[in-house]
């Protein structure tokens, strides 16, 4: 199946860059391997993309275990979390770590340095490319990456357009490179 890198939504355009597109999930774990201070963004949608008899956020906590990328779960996902088992390094609004991430000050959850790649998934579409917009404005030394199934152009990479079953497989390579070391 041909996957597409036109935003999911029409209204939505990028300026003059837009987002590379991700064409194997393979180099998105070398990208997240060489950032220093990796976070994870999970937005509420994350409990409404069931896929393979899963949820999202199921996959998403296979793979912050496998990669040790600390999670921000944000609206109402931390109780979600809370009740598989798994402790988010930390939980506020999406447009409060959007503004957070603007802030160069801002010493990222752990107080130990900002965050240099910021990956996002499960966030309502309109949202996460408001956030993406502004960190492309106003942190533009901030690598972003979307790990969801719909193209975002004001990320730095992002996986296509792609299918359910694409969108899990993705997830289910990344999650395995890590617990292999990335071979």
């Amino acid at each position: 199946m041909k996957m597409s890198c036109e935003p999911w939504q029409c209204a939505e355009v990028s300026a003059t860059k837009k987002a590379n597109p991700i064409q194997k999930p393979e180099i998105a774990v070398a990208m997240i391997k060489k950032a220093a201070r990796p976070i994870l963004i999970v937005g509420s949608n994350a409990v409404d993309r069931p896929m393979e008899g899963k949820q999202l956020i199921d996959f998403l906590i296979d793979f912050a275990n496998a990669s040790k990328v600390p999670v921000v779960a944000t609206a109402h996902m931390v109780s979600e979390f809370l009740k598989r088992g798994y402790t988010p390094a930390g939980f506020m609004s999406a447009m409060d770590i959007g503004n957070r991430l603007v802030d160069p000050e801002w010493q990222g959850l752990d107080g130990k340095g900002h965050p240099d790649l910021v990956l996002m998934v499960g966030l309502p579409y309109y949202m996460e490319g408001l956030i993406l917009s502004g960190l492309m404005h106003f942190a533009p030394e901030l690598k972003t990456m979307t790990i969801d199934n719909l193209y975002h152009p004001h990320a730095s990479w992002s996986f296509p357009n792609a299918s359910l079953e694409t969108w899990a497989e993705n997830l289910k390579v990344m999650t395995q490179k890590f617990k292999d070391g990335g071979n």
